[in-house]
């Protein structure tokens, strides 16, 4: 029987290189929502590690503002808020999560966005109903990948930790889930790499159709 499958959101699933434009027109240079991103992400692990919370949306508007600053130019919160929930999926997203569902695994995601922003991102994105679940660590006040959002998918779900897969295009996630007792897959999309520090994931393909090859192939 595969394990249940719990898919990351933001880069995993649905693809971020739309917002480059918004970045560029802001910004001067595509590469900025980049550094917004990772600006983002460590505000996020910041706030969790030091026993704070912060939701992942409020993370994001201050990386955007900490850019503005850093940059000395005004920045147009509202183009990339909207830009986040009307994110396309990657190419091969769709027929692969089919294929999953079709051999019966059971699909759900896992992100640090509200569930509410999950929700209308999987839904504009039009795989909404594909997913069991659309489950957010804001549930639990504590951001991937602290030990609790992992969990947290797992007695959602009703299910043991170990049997829960995370499928994510983050090391950080990857390392967060396999910490918490979950089996991992890893989407090696252009630019992203395993952490050397960290197990290695029980599958690794370059995208989600890869992955999926790998998961209903067996041990």
């Amino acid at each position: 029987m595969p394990p249940v499958l719990v898919f990351d959101v933001n880069e995993t699933l649905l693809d971020l290189g739309v917002l480059d434009p918004v970045f560029e027109r802001i910004f001067g240079s595509a590469s900025a929502r980049q550094e917004w991103f990772a600006e983002m992400l460590k505000l996020a692990f910041t706030t969790t590690i030091t026993g704070n919370y912060a939701d992942f949306g409020s993370c994001g508007a201050a990386a955007l503002r900490a850019l503005g600053e850093r940059h000395g130019v005004p920045v147009d919160a509202d183009a990339v808020r909207a830009g986040m929930t009307r994110l396309p999926p990657h190419p091969e997203v769709l027929e692969s999560l089919r294929r999953l569902g079709d051999a019966g695994c059971r699909l759900a995601t896992l992100t640090n966005s509200t569930a509410e922003v999950g929700e209308r991102q999987l839904r504009a994105a039009g795989i909404r109903s594909l997913f069991e679940e659309v489950l957010s660590a804001d549930a639990v006040r504590r951001l991937k990948p602290a030990p609790e959002p992992y969990r947290h998918a797992a007695e959602r779900l009703g299910v043991p930790v170990g049997e829960v897969m995370l499928i994510a295009a983050h090391d950080w996630d990857i390392a967060g889930a396999a910490a918490a007792g979950c089996r991992t897959a890893f989407v090696a999309r252009p630019g992203k790499v395993l952490s050397p520090l960290a197990p290695r994931p029980d599958v690794v393909g370059a995208d989600i159709g890869e992955v999926a090859d790998r998961i209903l192939a067996g041990p």
